[in-house]
């Protein structure tokens, strides 16, 4: 995916600030974040979104929202509380069609999102 800005910085085609990474995902600060505490958690295997995941995924998922818990707990944020958000679609706000999760901490949170 040449021109997926996100599979291009797994690459390190671009540069980004990667805060975690192994052989599933890495984590990389956001460029506008929206709490002191905002990451991504960007799958190195690229889909558009959820609806392009198959059952197959599903550990994939499970690890990604397992370690981005232990990463908020890693940051001093796990129990003050965190969200993990996914935007699946235009609709939802997604601007980037590679899936990521934002994890977002260090302040409070409104329900509902928004």
């Amino acid at each position: 995916m040449e021109h997926c800005l996100f599979c291009r910085i797994i690459a390190r085609s671009i540069p980004a600030s990667i805060v975690f990474e192994d052989e599933h995902f890495i984590a990389i600060e956001d460029i506008t974040p929206q709490a002191p505490l905002h990451l991504l958690l960007i799958p190195k295997k690229h889909f558009a979104n959820l609806l392009d995941m198959t059952v197959e995924d599903d550990a994939l998922v499970g690890h990604i929202l397992r370690t981005g818990g232990d990463l908020a707990r890693g940051r001093g944020d796990g129990d003050g509380g965190f969200r993990i958000v996914q935007n699946n679609g235009t609709g939802a706000g997604q601007s980037v069609f590679h899936i990521h999760f934002h994890l977002l901490a260090g302040r409070e949170f409104a329900w509902p999102p928004g």
